[in-house]
């Protein structure tokens, strides 16, 4: 196709969405649950299906020489269907946040002025690799009273359909537009930029991916973009920390599993501690697979560690490796966080209360965990259901993405014939 062409072609994919939009801004939160219940229903029936066209992919993207953590991230199971399944039925518990009154005053002349949650309107969702992502997108966007236009990666591009198909055929039976839920059916590069300039038919776009993709979206969306960076995810063991409990958190935050975004990348341990700790936790995460890049001090106590470079405190892995920097202080802990981190999810270990509260106060991101692993960082562990993504952005939203972060509000007021005077 030629620019002409995909931008036609992301026109009328746009107006289909902003018709269906207009049709779930009044659809009653029984139909959309009724469509999300029958969407669990419909994957759990169609396993198999999904479970061949996902098998497709997966042998294209190994014969491609796809990374293993990648193919991780892109690979269906039984029972990844079966948790999606339970992530719609999830959602469709939640409360429905379209028409929520969550302020109101009284004006002194009569006046009842309301703060009202109201849908976006229309979400333009990109997003690579993983198809667990496509339930999850249409389900928030759909509840929250959304139109979405999902474009999904290549790579799993054979799953996405096959979810999708499931997807509107509930959409169907339950009423509901079948257009709130398109899957942009083409991989070239060139529609994403076409769809991108449509700033008049598409409210917001929220790409999920690798930083080049995101830093594409930021440059050319003329809409307002929710942004999901890089994950570095930091744990910083302080002296006062319960070192027994300390180290299985460690290894779960890294290698539970260490392809997503939230698994940590960087271990911060204060040097009062680090001779008798580092070389504990060091062995654990060895056992687990882990690579070590060690910083000169952290070197001398892992002998089996490798040395790191300065980039390796500013890189995701998304793999068992692990940087390690010995720290002289809580103040350099949380300087090097916020310089080197990526805004995402940083934890403290400490039984330190002051110690706590200053971290939670002064580590600028997203999420700040207290003795807990990174890995919490989720919709579903944060009680929203099923997320839309992370954002390390400020404004909208920030930190996981669920049915109220896909809102805005308006003000509605309500009079008995007051005049301004």
């Amino acid at each position: 196709m030629t620019m002409t062409d995909f931008n036609s072609y992301a026109n009328s994919w746009a107006d289909r969405a902003r018709a269906a939009s207009r049709q779930l801004a009044v659809a009653t939160g029984d139909q959309k649950n009724a469509w999300l219940k029958r969407s669990a229903e419909l994957l759990r029936s169609q396993t198999a299906s999904i479970l061949a066209a996902n098998a497709q992919d997966v042998t294209e993207a190994q014969a491609n020489g796809m990374a293993a953590a990648q193919i991780d991230r892109l690979k269906l199971d039984a029972g990844r269907i079966e948790n999606i399944a339970k992530a719609l039925e999830h959602v469709a518990l939640l409360p429905d946040p379209v028409g929520e009154v969550f302020e109101s005053n009284v004006r002194p002349n009569g006046l009842l002025v309301t703060k009202v949650r109201a849908p976006l309107g229309v979400v333009f969702f990109i997003y690579e690799s993983r198809p667990n992502v496509t339930p999850d997108a249409a389900s928030l966007c759909v509840k929250s009273g959304n139109a979405v236009i999902l474009r999904g990666g290549k790579e799993a591009f054979h799953s996405n359909h096959a979810l999708h198909r499931l997807i509107v055929q509930a959409l169907g039976e339950t009423g509901l537009p079948v257009d709130a839920v398109q899957l942009v059916d083409t991989t070239d590069r060139e529609a994403v930029g076409a769809f991108l300039k449509l700033r008049d038919k598409i409210d917001v776009t929220i790409p999920r991916g690798g930083k080049s993709l995101i830093e594409r979206v930021a440059a050319e969306a003329t809409m307002p973009v929710i942004k999901h960076f890089d994950g570095i995810c930091h744990i910083y063991v302080d002296p006062t920390a319960d070192l027994d409990q300390a180290i299985p958190i460690i290894v779960n935050s890294k290698c539970q599993r260490p392809s997503v975004c939230n698994a940590a990348e960087s271990l911060l341990v204060h040097r009062e501690i680090a001779a008798s700790f580092l070389p504990r936790v060091a062995e654990a995460l060895r056992a687990a697979g882990t690579e070590l890049r060690c910083c000169p001090r952290s070197l001398e106590l892992v002998p089996f560690g490798i040395a790191a470079t300065e980039q390796d405190f500013r890189t995701e892995f998304s793999a068992l490796v692990m940087a390690v920097k010995v720290i002289d202080s809580l103040d350099a802990a949380i300087e090097h966080i916020n310089e080197h981190g990526s805004h995402h999810t940083d934890a403290i270990l400490t039984t330190d209360l002051p110690a706590s509260r200053r971290f939670a106060a002064e580590v600028d991101s997203a999420a700040v965990h207290i003795n807990a692993s990174t890995r919490f960082n989720d919709g579903g562990e944060y009680g929203l259901g099923a997320e839309i993504g992370i954002s390390t952005d400020k404004f909208h939203a920030r930190g996981p993405c669920g049915l109220k972060e896909l809102t805005t509000y308006k003000y509605v007021v309500h009079g008995s014939g007051q005049l301004r005077g």
